[in-house]
């Protein structure tokens, strides 16, 4: 089937508490996602195939925009569904003017970050809460 990515695009909330659950291993935690990125967001993309949420990504930022939420269904891992999500939400974050992309990942996700999506490393800085 065909992957589709759709920038802003339209989800219920039920199915992307659903994904999040499948794609990071926990309880499905039910959320207002529509509100929450309505409010906070600048930009999301969500990757569906044959109507199913399958990806979904989230940005923010202004000048230094960020990813958050990077999450594809395990059962469609491997496939580069996530390196389109961050494609577009790039591509998204580019024509919103914005001068650098930013993400922050865990050792086990660099093959994914800097080899399949292109991210080059650098120092930063995390105070825990």
């Amino acid at each position: 089937m065909t992957i589709m990515y759709e920038w802003r695009g339209d989800f219920d909330n039920a199915s992307l508490d659903a994904l999040h659950a499948d794609g990071f291993g926990h309880p499905v935690d039910p959320a207002d996602w529509r509100a929450r990125l309505e409010r906070h967001s600048l930009g999301w993309v969500c990757a569906r195939e044959g109507g199913s949420l399958i990806g979904f990504v989230n940005w923010d930022g202004g000048a230094h925009a960020f990813l958050l939420d990077t999450v594809v269904a395990p059962r469609c891992q491997g496939r580069g569904v996530g390196a389109g999500l961050v494609a577009t939400a790039a591509d998204g974050a580019r024509a919103a003017q914005c001068a650098w992309l930013h993400v922050d990942f865990e050792d086990h996700l660099r093959p994914f970050y800097v080899d399949a999506c292109g991210f080059r490393e650098t120092a930063a800085g995390l105070i825990a809460l």
